[in-house]
């Protein structure tokens, strides 16, 4: 199957990440030297892409940035992994997201310092129909949440698949349930919709009937599906953990690959997982996403 055969548009966030690596996480008033620092993009779908586009999808980012030095660099850094950013609307006289991340080598756990953009979110106005032209699936992290609904909604109009990442609840998440095909939650929110992963996974079908996909993240506990025949579990791979930054998001992607090569869902959680666990090898939640080719060796040696 070719590339131009394959083709996911995204909706969601997008951020320019400074990461640095110490060895330890730094105490309260000291001054640790960096391992390493670097920039580069992020963002849940915006992440998600980047890995598709490697995996040798065509791809194409909806999203805002601002007109700042951030806002070039985000678009640049997309540019150059092959995802189209037509989509992106530049709000003028704002800043951008960005995000300060501070990872521990000795764990392979980071913090996370954010600031949301300064210009306004997608407005449910801007989403045209563009966004799920020529393409089989759509991804969404739900967080502008009137642009989201409107995009699923447009994705229902033309039988566009729909992916939801729900990092956690909100007020327009039962809404984007019901529009999506998908959805792989964080574990985060077990406390809003059971009081365990089985629980989680039965109240999102309970919401939409119709999902075809249902997957809970779990880290390096690793995921968990519900099929028609009951709950199918996947364990992380196990590798010299650096960085888990973007992990999930890149898991979201293989997740979407799967459903873009109709696999069933066991060997789309195996593959997400082997992914996921390769771009944790290194710094950054971007660097250390791998080809197809590499990932599928991994899959082969383990």
């Amino acid at each position: 199957m070719s590339k131009k055969t394959l083709k996911v548009n995204g909706l969601g966030q997008c951020s320019l990440d400074h990461l640095a690596l110490t060895n330890n996480f730094p105490s309260e008033d000291t001054k640790p030297e960096a391992l390493c620092l670097k920039d580069e993009g992020g963002g849940p779908v915006a992440t998600a892409l980047v890995a598709l586009s490697r995996l040798g999808v065509s791809t194409s980012f909806f999203g805002v940035t601002g007109d700042d030095e951030a806002g070039i660099k985000i678009k640049k850094g997309l540019k150059a992994e092959g995802v189209s950013i037509k989509g992106i609307i530049t709000r003028r006289n704002s800043s951008s997201q960005s995000a300060h991340i501070i990872v521990s080598k000795k764990s392979g756990t980071r913090t996370v310092l954010w600031r949301r953009p300064t210009g306004e979110p997608l407005k449910a106005t801007e989403v045209t129909k563009s966004v799920v032209r020529d393409c089989k699936l759509l991804m969404l992290d739900g967080l502008m949440e009137e642009a989201s609904i409107k995009a699923a909604r447009l994705a229902k109009e033309k039988l566009v698949e729909v992916l939801l990442d729900l990092g956690r609840m909100r007020k327009s998440s039962r809404t984007l349930i019901k529009l999506s095909d998908h959805v792989i939650a964080s574990e985060r929110v077990i406390p809003k919709l059971g009081k365990n992963p089985g629980a989680v996974l039965e109240n999102l079908k309970n919401i939409n009937p119709e999902l075809k996909s249902i997957v809970i993240t779990r880290g390096k506990k690793g995921s968990i599906a519900l099929t028609p025949s009951g709950l199918v579990e996947q364990d992380a791979f196990k590798v010299d953990v650096v960085d888990t930054t973007g992990a999930g998001d890149v898991f979201h992607a293989g997740i979407a690959y799967g459903v873009l090569r109709n696999w069933p869902i066991e060997k789309t959680l195996r593959f997400s997982s082997a992914i996921a666990a390769l771009k944790c090898s290194e710094l950054g939640g971007r660097s250390a996403i791998p080809t197809l080719r590499k990932t599928l060796a991994f899959m082969r040696q383990r």
